[in-house]
């Protein structure tokens, strides 16, 4: 796990992460529904970045939405998160990016609850959960997709 908000190169990453990490965060995957540490974790603490170890969602804004992944409402630092527009798969889907390292997250939904009506579906291999943080933060209430240019 890095400890800091450094970015590895790629060759670093390729030693630090898991071939599933590296496949998911670096080569745009998805891990199999259901299968993730994270999909039905319940402790409190806040989620961070694999890759930078940058915060990006917390556990007070989780939820169970029952599809396999870990889900959030919200994230926790809005400056984190990036999204692009995803044409792969034959649909059009919006990809969540860790806004300080690119690493990718998963992909943002219109189907959650309120407040926000979103639902941020995450890969648990993206993520590192710091229990020992305070999942007390601001909410981004306002969180608005951006389009890749």
């Amino acid at each position: 796990m890095i400890t800091t908000n450094s970015i590895p190169n790629q060759n670093e990453l390729k030693q630090i992460l898991t071939p599933e990490q590296y496949r998911i965060t670096q080569e745009h995957g998805t891990e199999a529904p259901f299968s993730g540490i994270y999909a039905e974790t319940k402790k409190p603490g806040m989620y961070r970045c694999i890759v930078c170890n940058s915060i990006l969602f917390s556990s007070t804004q989780k939820y169970d939405s029952g599809c396999g992944w870990p889900s959030f409402w919200d994230s926790a630092v809005l400056e984190n998160i990036e999204t692009s527009v995803d044409n792969s798969h034959f649909t059009t889907r919006t990809e969540v990016h860790c806004k300080v390292c690119q690493a990718h997250l998963g992909h943002i939904f219109d189907d959650g609850p309120a407040p926000t009506g979103k639902r941020f579906c995450i890969n648990s291999a993206s993520l590192n959960l710091d229990t020992t943080a305070n999942p007390e933060v601001g909410h981004n209430i306002n969180f608005k997709v951006k389009s890749k240019e």
